[in-house]
């Protein structure tokens, strides 16, 4: 469904277990990032009324996650630490087109925004598969359900307000690029790491 061209390896889970309070804390910032991210396409496009409908109730979403996993942290005896640098989102920003019409710039910064949802949907399958942390594998199968539900509003926007742009071509280049960018991937403890 979700059109990745490469799927994470289920070790990755062992990875990501083997320090709890290293991908808790990198998750929640994830969140945070995500609500951010809603936050600023709605600042940038409040003449769309159902985008800003939609992305404020994702944003607040995100939040909701955030303070979950702030919970989790905190109810394990866990610190949440300092955010992290996602050098992941930072080579998917990098690929959004920028130099284009403003048309062009919306629809990539939509589609970077599903991309993430993708992947993120696609990790927490794997943690909600593989890792024996009970909790945490209900915990992670739920948000999968979410982040499944936010990569398809994204896309469906950029579909529904693209000018300018062929949305579906440029939704497989940007597969294409992630499928080559994610096997540098998959060794650390990071929600994209």
């Amino acid at each position: 469904m979700l059109g990745l061209k490469l799927l994470t390896d289920p070790r990755w889970a062992n990875i990501a277990e083997s320090n709890l309070s290293e991908i808790l804390t990198d998750h929640a910032w994830c969140e945070q990032k995500a609500a951010s991210n809603a936050i600023t396409l709605i600042t940038q496009n409040p003449e769309f009324e159902d985008l800003v409908h939609e992305l404020t109730a994702i944003a607040i979403e995100e939040m909701e996650h955030f303070k979950m996993v702030i919970e989790i942290i905190k109810a394990r005896g866990y610190t949440l630490g300092r955010e992290r640098k996602d050098d992941y989102v930072g080579q998917l920003m990098k690929f959004a087109k920028k130099d284009g019409s403003r048309n062009m710039a919306f629809i990539d910064r939509l589609l970077f925004a599903a991309m993430i949802e993708a992947r993120s949907c696609e990790r927490f399958r794997v943690l909600s598969k593989n890792i024996e942390d009970q909790e945490l594998a209900t915990f992670y199968h739920d948000l999968m359900v979410s982040e499944a539900n936010h990569y398809t509003t994204f896309l469906n926007f950029a579909r529904k307000y693209s000018t300018d742009v062929d949305v579906d071509k440029r939704w497989k280049e940007w597969l294409d690029f992630e499928g080559e960018l994610i096997q540098s991937y998959g060794t650390k403890e990071y929600i994209h790491g």
